[in-house]
């Protein structure tokens, strides 16, 4: 499993739980975010999801994470509770231990290509590890191809399919 280095770029990033004052900074990442997968022919987030109102809940309710540099420049949800859906999947999953599900992973269109997803994703099991939870799961749509390459990476599990009201998402499981 990979292990976070000290270098430069990680002794400058904080990962801290976002706060309402990061609102308006998250939803231009998102806004970002969905310009890009637009661009790339994506069908994820090309309609009204997310909005900043889910935002400004997933921070009401602890679910929001942000890394930072000099200003906020990756944003996710971080739910530790469950994910209703993913008691219907097309497949199965690894384990039924209790884990973490990523939603609405963005990063600023400035920090793109620096490691900064795998940066998230990496400081997310390091809190998983503090809070003894040891599994983590992540759906996305067929077509995020950059998302499908970093879970590949991280050596995530194809677990199957699950189902939104918005769409079919490709399910993974990591043990950690």
């Amino acid at each position: 499993m990979p292990q976070i280095t000290n270098t430069s770029m990680e002794t400058e990033i904080k990962f801290r739980k976002a706060a309402l004052s990061d609102v308006d900074r998250i939803w231009q990442i998102i806004l970002e975010a969905k310009a890009q997968m637009k661009r790339l022919g994506s069908k994820q987030w090309q309609d009204d999801y997310p909005t900043p109102e889910i935002i400004r809940r997933d921070i009401d309710t602890g679910y929001g994470y942000v890394l930072e540099k000099e200003n906020v420049i990756a944003y996710s949800a971080l739910v530790f509770d469950g994910e209703t859906v993913y008691n219907n999947i097309d497949g199965a999953w690894l384990n039924d231990n209790p884990y973490v599900v990523v939603h609405r992973i963005a990063v600023a269109d400035e920090a793109k290509h620096q490691g900064v997803a795998k940066r998230f994703f990496l400081e997310t099991i390091n809190l998983c590890k503090e809070k003894g939870v040891t599994s983590f799961r992540i759906d996305t749509n067929y077509d995020n191809y950059y998302m499908l390459r970093l879970i590949d990476g991280l050596g995530f599990t194809y677990c199957g399919i699950v189902h939104y009201v918005r769409g079919d998402r490709k399910a993974y499981q990591l043990n950690i």
